[in-house]
């Protein structure tokens, strides 16, 4: 065996960890995708119904122009998120039949990250508006911060510690 080569046919597929077939891949990691967007998805619409209702509210009159700028904003966040959090269903209806599983799988998780994102934010945002209304004190854009670093540990920072301490920081996942 010449060095530097790994001892299997370079045309064949790198292995997973499993035993399956490049299309049960894609067909496990849409499974595992649509269990994970089901969640994010239903907070997402229903945050997103209730700050429709809020500018119906009696009170809504009374906010200032930064408030109201912030609903705005808060509103426009949550359509986002909602959007991108939906769109795996328009990929799948338009990539049914085509074989392309695995670019639909990666397009959907793109995705999902950014819908995760505008979800954050929109959280971080209505939390903001709210914690203003009700306090009308300047520690409103703290705790707001703060519930922020709070989402960025959860969904970011503590997965990669997590990775990082049973796989190292030089182990990366097949790509595909």
């Amino acid at each position: 065996m010449a060095s530097g080569t790994t001892g299997r046919d370079d045309a064949a597929p790198a292995r997973t960890g499993r035993r399956e077939s490049p299309e049960e891949r894609a067909d496990r990691r849409w499974v595992d995708l649509l269990q994970e967007v089901r969640v994010a998805q239903t907070g997402s619409q229903i945050l997103f119904g209730f700050l429709l209702s809020v500018v119906f509210m009696p009170r809504f009159t009374e906010l200032g122009d930064f408030d109201r700028g912030l609903f705005v904003v808060t509103v426009v966040l949550g359509a986002l998120a909602t959007g991108a959090l939906t769109a795996p269903v328009s990929y799948h209806r338009l990539f049914a039949g085509r074989r392309r599983k695995p670019q639909l799988v990666d397009a959907a998780a793109r995705l999902v990250a950014i819908g995760l994102v505008l979800l954050a934010l929109t959280v971080g945002a209505a939390l903001l508006l709210l914690l203003r209304v009700a306090t009308g004190s300047a520690a409103a854009a703290w705790i707001a911060g703060a519930v922020m670093a709070w989402f960025a540990a959860c969904w970011l920072l503590l997965p990669v510690l997590q990775l990082r301490r049973h796989n190292g920081p030089a182990h990366r996942p097949p790509a595909g």
